[in-house]
């Protein structure tokens, strides 16, 4: 290495070590990238080690299960204990089990100090099954996205419940913030993602709806789901004035509606022309 080369080096990690100090509070792990550019090679030893252990314990999750139903077993009116073997068994991909699990947790929760998290972790159960195409016709591919039409991925229908149910759960979690006993730590986390994933879940309910519009069978409602569509789509940009795609399919839903819209078939021959009011 030159010395113009090591000059400029320690120009860098200067400047780094200095914008650390000014910022006065420190970010989250995860967040602070200036940090972990500056941190020692012990440090990142330390690091090494700890994602090892992490993987120890996702690994040994079964363990954790056994661990939790344990607890139960011990102290079977505590409502975290539940909630606990619920989150365990949602990693496990033991959907139903982790239903049961946060619904007796919620019972127990009489006085919703816990109500908040217990709701937010039902949620993601709904959440993630939506997202994976799991609960209903819609098609993993037309999350966010403008997919060109292709006969194998036609969304026949779109299901109200697989949208509002967990939306309703990550409302409740809100709702229920002021109760939650825990630290600020997890307060954060909830009032950060509940509102974040309800945002999401209503984009994908007005992507699906326009990927449903644009179907080849003639079923007729095409403005009908353009329109609600938008409406979900003003309730992602409330939440989230800046979400770029949302902003840009309102743009493109406006658009359809005045203009109106043409569906091609898998040839690229128009098979289908939906008339705009302009």
């Amino acid at each position: 290495m030159s010395e113009e080369e090591k000059e400029a080096k320690e120009e860098e990690s200067a400047s780094i070590e200095e914008a650390s100090e000014d910022s006065g509070d420190l970010a989250p792990p995860e967040e602070s990238e200036e940090g972990a550019l500056a941190e020692s090679d012990e440090d990142e030893s330390e690091e090494e080690e700890f994602d090892e252990d992490e993987e120890e314990v996702e690994f040994d999750l079964e363990a954790q299960v056994e661990e939790f139903r344990r607890q139960i077993e011990e102290d079977p009116d505590n409502c975290v204990n539940f909630y606990n073997l619920g989150e365990a068994l949602a990693e496990l991909g033991q959907t139903d089990e982790a239903k049961e699990s946060f619904g007796q947790a919620l019972i127990l929760d009489e006085n919703q100090e816990f109500s908040s998290i217990i709701h937010l972790g039902i949620g993601n159960l709904y959440y993630h099954q939506l997202m994976s195409g799991i609960q209903s016709t819609v098609v993993k591919s037309s999350v966010g996205l403008h997919s060109a039409h292709k006969q194998q991925n036609t969304i026949s229908s779109v299901s109200g419940n697989d949208y509002s149910v967990p939306i309703d759960e990550f409302e409740k979690a809100i709702q229920h913030l002021p109760t939650l006993k825990a630290d600020e730590e997890i307060v954060d986390y909830v009032s950060m993602n509940a509102p974040k994933q309800i945002a999401t879940i209503y984009y994908k309910w007005a992507s699906d709806l326009f990927d449903k519009a644009r179907q080849l069978d003639s079923y007729g409602e095409e403005v009908k789901d353009i329109k609600q569509g938008l409406k979900f789509l003003k309730k992602t940009v409330e939440i989230d004035p800046s979400h770029a795609q949302a902003n840009l399919m309102v743009k493109y839903g406006k658009k359809m509606l005045l203009e109106g819209f043409s569906i091609y078939d898998e040839y690229g021959f128009e098979a289908k022309v939906i008339q705009g009011s302009g």
